[in-house]
């Protein structure tokens, strides 16, 4: 017999009536928005109602993906299921999916098997509308820019310096590269311009790293959208466009909150790509959790050298938090395809290929625990043909770097499958050195924190720059931008900016091309290797399996 399909489970499981799940943390009627009976927005303001129970921070991050695949959302999904189990009241904290992965190669992103949050057609679709605001006010700034130059261009704007684009939350690499403004004068200013997906959009940073509706505004006002002829930085204030940016977004930055298939309370909000921003959950989210839980199961996207570095880099910095434990998800078969082997080999035991892939677990250790000084344990999401052999394996190397090893199997048995887990994330977070500290220091000059994040993180030898990105980098620092942390934007299946570097490569550096200013977000995007803003699809689109009945009845979404 052949396994449930997670659309599958999901929908032959019986959900909670959502106000049952926001009685559990605390909320009453008034403090949250109904979307239906399973979805509910949470108003920002009992932040200065509730009782601040500070939960513990569990932040989950991972090697780096392969098409083997991790499982890290489900392991934070089960491992919060596993603390209820214990009897622990807890929150899981994660980010809202994007619809272009969903019908792209990645599929859905709620989760999987019987760790799963739910309703999860609703979470990996339109959700609440809150990807389709974000979109709309990147585009409303977008509108008012080029509707400046064309009523008479006050703020001098050359229109070959503008740095903004519109976006779309699909995968449409047709929109990366466009000229707009064809036809008559009155249809606007011909140039050149593009598009983005909306998570990739400084919009969503911003979003998530600001604290509140007033604080969003303001950070809206400082989005750099172009240069004058006199290089002047020119924003989103000088057009008068944050304030109306800020009404679109009024309702988006409400939390929303749903339940896990075993009715642990979940807060999804934000999703920022994380190869391209920062790609945590909003920071309102992850404090809402906090203020009303003791424990607060997050994520952070990809591997550590890229999620984990930002959260705890930009958000941790930003927000002023820091995790109080760190679970690193790995697999036997992405590490047997990092040391070597063909996907269609994995399921067959080979010691000599984990011994050659386990270095990128052990490099992620190496980050959480020496550079950053925080307490981890290593999750395996174990799968049915992994034998005894290979997990004694990965649990000594692991033990040599001081790491206690769990194995996770919340995929086919839910919370159960989490308690060991569970119970290794309590006996740290109780008995952990957690000495945390950055990476780099905010007073570094940008070449410094790049070249900090280059070997310490990624293990690099140096960094190089590219004849645009050498005057970037003086313009930024001329214009006052140079203490923002740094956002690189880079591959996310090697610790290298080379996508076929697997393992724990040596003997590289980093080749930085361009460098922007998020100055809303609140930090440097230094674009390395071939990284796009705009995905394609692929040549078998997810979307391509994807249907509705009569009923409106969803299938083939994971």
């Amino acid at each position: 017999m052949g396994f449930k399909s997670d659309i599958e489970i999901a929908q032959e499981t019986k959900a909670k009536d959502i106000r049952e799940i926001a009685d559990k943390i605390g909320l009453l009627e008034d403090d949250i928005e109904l979307y239906g009976k399973y979805k509910a927005k949470i108003d920002y303001n009992v932040l200065d109602r509730i009782e601040d129970k500070k939960g513990k921070l569990i932040l989950t991050t991972a090697i780096n993906p392969t098409p083997a695949g991790e499982g890290k959302t489900t392991t934070s999904i089960g491992l919060a299921d596993a603390f209820t189990k214990l009897g622990k009241n807890v929150i899981t904290a994660l980010r809202e999916p994007s619809m272009g992965p969903v019908f792209g190669i990645k599929g859905g992103a709620a989760g999987g098997g019987y760790a799963q949050v739910i309703p999860m057609e609703d979470i990996n679709l339109h959700f609440t509308g809150d990807m389709h605001a974000i979109g709309a006010a990147n585009n409303l700034l977008a509108a008012m820019l080029d509707n400046h130059i064309y009523q008479g261009n006050q703020l001098n704007i050359n229109p070959k310096r503008i740095t903004w684009r519109r976006c779309v939350d699909m995968n449409d690499r047709q929109l990366r590269n466009i000229v707009d403004g064809l036809g008559k004068k009155i249809d606007g200013v011909t140039r050149e311009d593009g598009f983005d997906i909306t998570v990739a959009s400084e919009v969503m940073a911003t979003f998530c790293l600001s604290n509140n509706i007033s604080e969003l505004k303001e950070n809206l006002g400082d989005i750099v959208v172009a240069y004058s002829y006199d290089g002047k930085a020119v924003t989103a204030r000088d057009l008068q466009a944050n304030g109306a940016m800020a009404a679109i977004l009024k309702d988006a930055l409400k939390p929303n909150l749903v339940q896990t298939l075993e009715g642990t309370p979940a807060i999804i909000h934000g999703g920022p790509f994380a190869n391209i921003a920062h790609g945590c959950n909003s920071v309102i989210a992850t404090k809402m959790a906090m203020h009303m839980s003791d424990y607060v199961v997050t994520e952070a996207g990809f591997g550590a050298d890229l999620g984990a570095e930002k959260f705890l880099d930009i958000k941790c910095r930003i927000a002023d938090i820091k995790p109080d434990a760190v679970v690193i998800v790995a697999t036997v078969r992405a590490l047997k395809y990092n040391g070597g082997v063909a996907k269609d080999q994995l399921d067959s035991e080979n010691l000599e290929a984990l011994e050659k892939g386990i270095p990128n677990l052990l490099k992620h250790i190496e980050n959480i625990t020496k550079v950053y000084n925080l307490p981890a344990v290593v999750a395996i999401n174990r799968f049915p043909l992994d034998t005894e052999a290979e997990l004694k394996f990965i649990e000594e190397k692991c033990n040599e770097l001081g790491v206690n090893v769990a194995l996770s199997e919340v995929w086919a048995k839910g919370g159960e499958g989490g308690i060991d887990l569970a119970n290794e994330v309590i006996k740290l977070i109780e008995n952990g050195e957690n000495n945390f500290r950055y990476c780099y220091e905010e007073n570094m000059t940008i070449k410094e924190k790049l070249d900090a994040i280059a070997k310490n993180i990624y293990g690099a030898d140096g960094v190089d720059y590219s004849s645009d990105a050498e005057k970037q980098i003086k313009e930024i620092e001329d214009l006052g931008f140079g203490k923002l942390p740094i956002c690189v934007a880079k591959t996310q299946y090697s610790l290298s900016d080379d996508q076929s570097k697997l393992g724990r490569p040596t003997g590289f550096r980093i080749n930085v091309r361009d460098l922007k200013i998020s100055a809303g977000a609140g930090f440097i995007v230094a674009l390395t290797g071939a990284i796009m803003k705009m995905p394609g699809l692929s040549k078998k689109p997810a979307a391509q399996r994807i249907d509705v009945d009569k009923t409106g009845k969803i299938s083939g979404l994971f």
